[in-house]
């Protein structure tokens, strides 16, 4: 009878003790963060940071074939870590480092900084004759902005047509995304291009709002064009009020102040020349500009204002892109290109 009481405390200590090793199991098991993403947001091709990546391969759980077979040296798709690393002991001085510190710079400076320029081989449905010495074909740089209203972009064939950057249309109010912005953003990206998003303001809704919005649905990304605020009279919107000068520089302040913190880049004013006479003239004088001048060019339509960039035509045509489309030019030479991407780049 002894025995059997005795054997029996034995059994269940053990029993306990299984427990307890079967508790523990669980918690070195647990599955690491989840690795998905957004899908407004492609995988940056980008190098993990190195701080990043240590802390993941401490804190880590060892999945259970680490428990059945050897650690193996390449790792676990999508998470960043190795399979057997334990959250308490060191890693092998053999495990091959991810990335050394030295490697970083040299990825993301060729990432960002230079691409081959394309000339412009673009026609125009509607030709302006802008003067030989203000032509818009003595700038280096030309590019084009797009909205949902030039359909699938053939990216790869418009870019070898001489468009080196885009501005898409990303939003407008507070509300309203355009349907092909994700498309756009992710495609253009992908044939070389650089890439901006632009946002149409409108004059009815809460600046607060409108700048939340887009923030919510334009990707912050390493190698981005600064974000575009469009300001301008709009014929066809169910906003027909006419705000003061006063009313629409602080609207637009408090709009452009938000993007800049989130973005930390200084946006963009695009603006026509009827809006820009009644509220811009003399405002603004620290911030770029992007000036439609479709007849004139930009120092005849706004004298006196620098800009970064000029839309010279509403009606261009080019192969990538059925019906018409906005022809753009950089202010500058290939080289001053470069560099002021590589200043809003860094």
């Amino acid at each position: 009878m002894r025995f059997t009481t005795v054997s029996a405390i034995l059994l269940a200590c053990a029993a306990l003790a299984g427990c307890a090793s079967s508790s523990g199991m669980d918690d070195v098991l647990a599955p690491g963060p989840s690795s998905e993403t957004t899908s407004s947001i492609t995988r940056p091709n980008s190098p993990v940071p190195t701080a990043s990546v240590g802390t993941e391969l401490r804190d880590a759980p060892a999945p259970q074939m680490a428990m059945t077979a050897p650690i193996p040296e390449a790792p676990i798709p999508g998470t960043g870590s190795f399979a057997g690393s334990e959250p308490s002991m060191p890693l092998p001085a053999m495990r091959p480092a991810i990335r050394t510190p030295s490697e970083k710079p040299v990825i993301r400076k060729a990432a960002i900084v230079r691409g081959e320029v394309y000339a412009r081989r673009f026609r125009d449905a509607k030709p302006i004759n802008f003067g030989r010495a203000t032509s818009p074909r003595q700038l280096a740089v030309h590019g084009v902005d797009v909205s949902r209203w030039q359909g699938d972009i053939d990216w790869a064939r418009l870019r070898s047509q001489g468009a080196n950057f885009a501005y898409i249309k990303a939003t407008d109010g507070g509300d309203h995304l355009d349907p092909m912005f994700r498309k756009n953003w992710r495609e253009a990206h992908e044939a070389g291009l650089r890439r901006g998003a632009y946002h149409f303001f409108y004059w009815c809704r809460v600046a607060s709002e409108q700048a939340d919005w887009f923030i919510r649905n334009v990707p912050k990304v390493p190698g981005a064009l600064p974000p575009v605020i469009d300001v301008e009279y709009n014929g066809e919107s169910s906003c027909k009020r006419r705000l003061s000068r006063e009313k629409v520089l602080e609207k637009m302040q408090v709009f452009m102040d938000r993007l800049e913190r989130h973005y930390g880049q200084r946006p963009i004013i695009y603006t026509a020349p009827d809006f820009y006479r009644d509220n811009l003239r003399g405002a603004f004088l620290d911030y770029p500009f992007w000036l439609r001048a479709v007849a004139q060019h930009p120092s005849k339509v706004y004298p006196g204002r620098k800009w970064v960039f000029w839309q010279y035509s509403g009606s261009g045509l080019s192969h990538g892109v059925a019906g018409k489309i906005d022809l753009n030019a950089f202010h500058g030479s290939e080289d001053e290109w470069h560099d002021w991407v590589a200043d809003k780049s860094s």
